[in-house]
């Protein structure tokens, strides 16, 4: 049996729903997998091996350049020759859908989101097999059941908490850290996601450990570097890739970070973290013995999140850090 899985993007949200794999294996172990992604995300899902391909387009470049188009579903179309029993749309956008028939053949299987479980309802007439939960829902509980319906599998919360850890790298040597470490994952998509630098600072001196902080851009670095001059427990770590990222994060003793990619990855790889939320829903995460979150008190619309909801910054250090040291003892 071969199966496409089309997931594009958001890092997060390609995360969430990796953990899907290793339940269709289990049941299907000669099922080749094949997952379409935005170009600039397969180092997350390179070295699974329950994946059989991993198959990139850029299908964002459309909006710098409507002539690329054109190459894009030509590439999608060269994908179609694997022949695809079942192809599953797993972000239930119009874009994708789209991808999903293209990619699929007349023997194919479409799957995705009914349409009253996602945002993008016309994308359901893509489909032939409808998965119905509400939009509202568990994000990690959503991926696992339009990933697994098709296959009779019902994905329990406790087969989710019990998972195995499903991101893999290579290590990089010049990247090691020798000794216990925490690592501080300081940004995101929008500022109102981000804890504030002070708060992270006041963290880090009442932890009072080797502590690290990942960045991706020249305005989180620069960040870093201020931070890193407030606390002697701190420091900013070089420019990495995503497989580097992975590696720091699958070696630290605890990852504490906002509602962002590099915060999820502590999650695949079974480290212990804290996420921090304000303008984001909760249930974008599994609590879990070693994964925990801290939410402000704001009320999140999850068909309209508010980018001018700040409420992350009434998340105080203390808790923090009272969360942290329960983890670490823990552990």
């Amino acid at each position: 049996m071969r199966i496409a899985i089309i997931k594009l993007s958001a890092m997060g949200d390609i995360i969430h729903a990796m953990v899907a794999l290793e339940f269709i294996k289990a049941k299907h172990p000669q099922a080749l997998i094949d997952w379409v992604v935005e170009a600039n995300f397969v180092e997350i899902l390179k070295y699974n091996p329950h994946i059989h391909n991993i198959l990139p387009l850029n299908l964002k470049s459309i909006k710098q350049n409507k002539t690329n188009l054109f190459a894009q579903i030509k590439c999608i179309r060269s994908y179609a020759k694997n022949n695809y029993d079942v192809v599953i749309d797993a972000q239930g956008l119009l874009k994708s859908a789209i991808t999903a028939k293209l990619i699929a053949n007349k023997h194919s299987t479409i799957v995705g989101f009914d349409k009253s479980s996602i945002r993008e309802k016309i994308a359901n007439h893509f489909y032939d097999q409808h998965v119905h939960i509400p939009y509202h829902e568990n994000t990690i509980e959503r991926n696992a059941k339009v990933l697994c319906e098709h296959f009779d599998i019902t994905p329990t919360e406790q087969m989710i908490i019990d998972k195995k850890a499903f991101l893999f790298y290579r290590s990089t040597e010049s990247l090691k850290i020798y000794g216990e470490y925490i690592l501080f994952v300081i940004g995101s998509t929008w500022e109102a996601r981000n804890y504030p630098k002070e708060q992270f600072v006041q963290v880090a001196n009442s932890l009072q450990r080797p502590t690290y902080i990942s960045w991706g851009s020249e305005e989180e670095y620069q960040k870093a570097l201020w931070m890193e001059k407030q606390s002697q427990y701190i420091k900013a770590l070089p420019k990495t890739n995503l497989n580097g990222l992975k590696d720091l994060i699958a070696n630290a003793r605890l990852l504490i970070g906002n509602d962002t990619g590099p915060t999820h990855m502590a999650w695949g790889l079974n480290v212990p973290s804290i996420t921090l939320f304000g303008c984001t829903p909760i249930n974008r995460i599994y609590i879990t013995p070693i994964n925990k979150a801290l939410k402000s008190k704001s009320v999140v619309n999850h068909y309209n999140l508010d980018k001018n909801d700040f409420s992350i910054q009434e998340i105080t250090p203390q808790q923090v850090v009272e969360l942290a040291l329960e983890l670490l003892r823990e552990l």
